[in-house]
């Protein structure tokens, strides 16, 4: 909702201001620099990264704008899930757990929690974590360090989209650019194709 806030009025200050110079919305209008720009921003984009990650790169665009799905309730209902886990660990030992953990969708508390089990990055984490708990062949200082490792693998996929495109968002000038020296070239060759037809009809016959 934000997000749409945002560019409702980043489109408003620039308009607006561009208006209260007395400046003219169709002189703004040109599709043959976006097209040069857009296309070749997009072909740079598909060029320089795989399909996944440009998936991921729409999947994130569309999400900016319906909302982030982490929220104060998703929080709260993940508490509450490990709570859960926890407690049937403590009073029927974390051998209990290894029936859930090996199949979520299944699992009496995971089919609780909805929210969770829809987010599988979470579940897998979670899972995981526990599954070599339960084999006690992982210390717990060990543990721990592999839990950071794991989530900062994690973050470094999540952010491996918006690198991808703040890459091609850095190339964007130069694109103009070039869009810009395209334009002097197209006027310099109708400037001398007219100079060519007014040397013709000066010739005498």
């Amino acid at each position: 909702m934000f997000a749409i806030i945002g560019i409702i009025v980043v489109l408003i200050a620039v308009v607006g201001g561009y208006l209260m110079e007395h400046g003219q919305l169709g002189v703004l209008m040109q599709p043959a620099e976006l097209l040069i720009i857009g296309g070749a921003g997009l072909g740079t984009l598909f060029i320089a990264n795989p399909l996944g990650t440009i998936i991921k790169i729409f999947k994130g665009l569309i999400a900016v704008l319906s909302g982030s799905k982490y929220t104060k309730a998703f929080y709260v209902e993940t508490l509450k899930m490990l709570n859960e886990l926890f407690m049937v660990a403590r009073k029927s030992g974390m051998v209990k757990l290894e029936e859930d953990i090996e199949d979520p969708g299944k699992s009496q508390v995971f089919s609780k929690y909805p929210a969770f089990l829809k987010d599988h990055h979470a579940v897998d984490f979670v899972c995981d974590t526990l599954r070599m708990s339960i084999s006690g062949g992982v210390p717990a200082f060990d543990l721990d360090t592999m839990m950071e490792m794991d989530i900062e693998v994690h973050h470094h996929e999540a952010t491996q989209p918006v690198n991808a495109l703040s890459t091609v968002a850095d190339a964007l000038p130069g694109l103009g650019i070039v869009a810009a020296v395209l334009g002097v070239v197209i006027t310099m060759a109708r400037w001398v194709d007219r100079l060519k037809r007014s040397d013709t009809r000066s010739r005498p016959r």
